[in-house]
């Protein structure tokens, strides 16, 4: 059976004690089957980096190889290229991002450093998997070190149209470097078309198939993999916190006024400022729900050093101020927003409590809090799911009701919809949607994108060496190989375990 290394831009460490997410979760158990590797960025930046020889660590059938950033590599690959070009580009908001060449360069020196310090842990029959915006350089420079073993890519975030991505020239050579993996994954079809334009504008890559690519004498193989949530037990978790003290305390404050919830990473591609908008909408046009409805909104601080992130706070907390300013009376706050991230469980009771789910991004690439708010719904009293037509997870949650953030009437609108809903539309509208998530789970999502990446490659499988044997090799390896990298996980289910990822 062939080992799979994973590559992401942090790694979870096994010594950390932090909640696993849903992608380390999905990987773990793929991993400890196959026996893997686990390789990316530590999370610590020291000026040392470049001198500091890779980190090792093992946890039963895992390793866990990570390198440290310089300072310059933080900034520079991690805050102002990947953060402040790639995410806002890519999320189709290119008003957001502030090109620079050097912090491009340093982009592509990261990606190089790691693929020469990944290189001496891999053997021939490995698999490699690589995840998200921060590696799209990683394929090509793998390729260009010799390497031949089967390379996966998965994008977790959209990817935009050419038009929008020209933005930044560097792209161009990032869409190429893409195309030295044996497959790429998305969420939707409509990023995977995106990327099908931007390969042939950019590239001349020749589209030989419905989901093929030809380019420099090479076959690529495109596919859909919309991540996935353990809907079973995030459901069996809504229930047991829904009587927890502090589920108890939020319903007691709220009593009798209708729970509308929103729980997101204060990021702006979560459309923050306009479902404020919305919202404000809903209490001018239909002022009944004055003193009977509250909007929490927890949005979790992330990516501080950002300075679109700061901006959105800034306004977020001027919005908030005013709208209940405004709207409030002496007995009755509008909104309560709250920066600071709550735990997954604690979140699924909140969802469990709540009369509506506000999941309105500008643009994502699936938002598996969505997926989460169905399944935290009581069955006999589910809420409503009130849900952005612009995040992939509504091409499998067609039964929310589905909106343009940037309408704010239509927010108000759908919101009023909501929260007048009869009891059997309901649940009529929850069954559906619990249909399509009921019986998939993040390691199923895994499998499949493993299952793909062996059937593009032709692979049969080998029996991995002991863990123990590869760990004596690559010490031995370790100081002569270039510098390597150390990383905290990547996280899919939570705001909290997905900053740590991110």
């Amino acid at each position: 059976m062939n080992r799979l290394i994973v590559v992401s831009n942090r790694v979870p460490r096994p010594d950390s004690g932090a909640q696993a997410g849903g992608l380390a979760v999905a990987l773990d158990g793929l991993m400890e089957r196959r026996g893997g590797l686990w390789f990316g960025w530590s999370g610590d930046v020291s000026a040392t980096a470049t001198q500091t020889p890779t980190r090792l660590e093992s946890a039963g059938a895992i390793d866990f190889a990570t390198i440290d950033l310089t300072p310059d590599e933080h900034d520079r690959y991690y805050n102002n290229f990947s953060n402040g070009v790639l995410w806002p580009l890519l999320h189709t908001l290119p008003q957001l991002m502030r090109y620079d060449r050097a912090d491009a360069r340093v982009y592509r020196g990261v990606n190089a450093r790691m693929a020469a310090a990944l290189v001496p842990l891999l053997r021939p029959s490995d698999l490699i998997w690589v995840h998200d915006y921060h590696l799209l350089a990683l394929p090509a420079a793998l390729r260009s070190r010799g390497v031949q073993n089967p390379i996966g890519f998965f994008l977790h975030v959209p990817f935009a149209s050419p038009d929008v991505l020209g933005a930044a020239s560097e792209v161009a050579t990032l869409v190429r470097d893409l195309l030295s993996a044996d497959l790429v994954g998305f969420q939707t079809d409509n990023d995977l078309n995106n990327f099908v334009a931007a390969a042939k504008a950019f590239a001349g890559a020749e589209q030989i198939g419905p989901k093929l690519l030809s380019f420099a004498q090479r076959t690529v193989r495109l596919g859909v993999f919309p991540v996935e949530i353990d809907a079973r037990r995030f459901a069996e978790t809504a229930a047991g916190m829904e009587t927890s003290a502090p589920a108890m305390r939020l319903r007691r404050s709220l009593d009798p006024e209708a729970l509308l919830l929103g729980i997101d990473r204060l990021d702006p591609t979560k459309g923050l400022p306009q479902r404020l908008a919305g919202y404000r909408r809903l209490l001018e046009k239909h002022p009944q729900w004055s003193s009977h409805a509250t909007l929490v909104q927890i949005a979790a601080t992330s990516r501080k050093e950002v300075g679109s992130y700061q901006n959105l706070r800034a306004t977020l907390d001027t919005e908030a101020g005013r709208l209940n300013a405004d709207l409030g009376e002496p007995d009755w706050q509008p909104l309560r927003l709250v920066t600071r991230a709550c735990s997954r469980e604690l979140g699924a009771a909140y969802m469990r409590l709540a009369r509506v789910g506000l999941v309105t991004p500008l643009r994502d690439g699936m938002n598996l809090v969505a997926k989460e708010f169905v399944a935290a719904q009581n069955p006999d009293n589910p809420g409503v799911l009130v849900l952005s037509r612009f995040a992939g997870a509504a091409q499998q949650l067609d039964a929310a009701i589905l909106v343009n953030p940037h309408d704010a009437d239509m927010v108000a609108d759908a919101l009023h919809t909501a929260l007048t809903m009869s009891i059997a539309e309901r649940q009529s509208r929850w069954q559906t949607l619990w249909s399509r998530i009921e019986d998939r789970t993040p390691i199923g999502w895994g499998r499949g994108f493993v299952a793909a990446l062996l059937r593009t490659a032709g692979i049969t499988t080998v029996a991995p060496a002991p863990v123990r044997q590869l760990f004596s090799n690559v010490q031995q390896l370790a100081p002569a190989a270039a510098p390597a990298f150390d990383a905290p996980a990547f996280d899919v289910t939570g705001a909290a375990a997905r900053e740590r990822l991110n």
